[in-house]
């Protein structure tokens, strides 16, 4: 019974963990236009700035993850704290639009891979019956953080300004990251793994994955980042418009609730699937819809369906190749999403500069989405 309380005092930390920092991330929406008239920078070059956090969180994982697998999740974290907390009042202070993008790139890309996979693998450590359950509770938290980050922030910023909005986020991120840190707990002690990452990442297995991560994190983060400007443009005040974050954030957390438990009776692979089904969905709704209400629809769509693919990538990576070592395994997936991330939103912005239109990018992410569910079709259901 004690290492099962520690098991969900873990999960609890991690939720936190997840809910500061993506939360912090994904409000970037509601600083997009604000800075984008301050810094006169255009819609491409401003995704920019986005684009290269998500790239250093994602791909930084794998190094955040491995260094979590020997030391433990504790000290990890902590440097999370520290870094995410100076990323956002630097950011704050930022003279110029490079500035701020060294500062928020690299400052909170940092910080929320610190945060992010380190506690993901220390759930995934803790838990072996109900390991998907218990890691889609964790990276609700994801889900929460986006569902209340956004509109906190652009309150924020209608009160106080965004540079003092990013330094109100600062205080907040490094005090709760602190208090996870101190709360997490590494998992007990496990044999060593049967095979190492180098040899993982040469299987067949891992390839489709990281194929399926490029595509879905192109077609994913390009939608998450000009979700905001494209209300704006259709005319929402910014406050809804801000608002449509929050609603991916909901599907978000519904997503890895339902779909990590779905996984313990399907299957991990299986439940995997029909997330990438889901995404697909999602971006046919974007192409169709003619205003704000379908809109919505299509950001619940999304956030189930990336919701589901966060929450069962760890899951799937355990059902393929053991759970010894996880966090290392997780983060060499997660560079994929980070280069889909990095090419995404200025993909996106830098066609919307030159057509004046979305339409374009939005096919875009239908063909990348449909070609992550072929990727995933083919995926083993389990290990050999």
């Amino acid at each position: 019974m004690k290492e099962g309380r520690q098991a969900w005092v873990v999960v609890a930390a991690a939720f936190t963990s997840m809910f500061v920092a993506f939360g912090a991330v994904y409000s970037f929406g509601a600083f997009f236009e604000p800075m984008a008239r301050e810094f006169r920078t255009g819609q491409g070059l401003t995704s920019v700035l986005f684009a290269v956090t998500a790239f250093c969180f994602f791909s930084l994982g794998a190094v955040s993850g491995a260094i979590a697998d020997r030391v433990g999740p504790r000290r990890v974290v902590l440097v999370g704290a520290v870094a995410i907390g100076a990323g956002l009042a630097l950011t704050a202070l930022a003279p110029g639009f490079w500035f701020g993008c060294l500062t928020y790139g690299l400052g909170v890309g940092v910080g929320t891979a610190c945060a992010y996979v380190p506690m993901v693998a220390a759930v995934g450590g803790w838990f072996e019956r109900r390991r998907s359950l218990a890691i889609g509770i964790a990276v609700s938290g994801i889900g929460a953080g986006t569902l209340a980050g956004p509109p906190l922030a652009a309150l924020l910023i209608e009160r106080v300004g965004w540079r003092q909005a990013f330094l109100v986020l600062a205080a907040v991120s490094t005090v709760a990251l602190v208090a996870v840190a101190i709360a997490a707990k590494a998992p007990p002690v496990r044999p060593p793994a049967a095979h190492g990452l180098a040899r993982v990442v040469r299987t067949r297995s891992f390839a489709l994955l990281y194929g399926t991560g490029l595509f879905s994190g192109f077609a994913l983060f390009l939608a998450l980042v000009h979700l905001v400007p494209y209300a704006l443009r259709l005319g929402s005040p910014a406050l809804s418009a801000a608002a449509l974050v929050s609603v991916v954030g909901v599907g978000s957390v519904a997503g890895r609730l339902f779909l990590g438990g779905a996984a313990d009776r399907l299957g991990p692979v299986t439940a995997f699937r029909l997330s990438m089904a889901i995404l697909l969905a999602s971006y046919f709704t974007w192409l169709v819809a003619p205003g704000y209400a379908v809109l919505a629809g299509f950001a619940l769509l999304l956030g189930l369906g990336y919701g589901g693919w966060v929450a069962l990538s760890p899951s799937v990576m355990a059902a393929l190749f053991g759970a010894e070592g996880l966090g290392g395994m997780v983060g060499a997936l997660y560079t994929s999403a980070g280069i889909g991330a990095l090419l995404g939103p200025p993909f996106a912005g830098f066609i919307v500069d030159a057509t004046g239109g979305y339409r374009p990018a939005i096919v875009s992410a239908i063909v990348l989405a449909a070609a992550s569910l072929a990727l995933a079709g083919v995926l083993p259901a389990r290990g050999r």
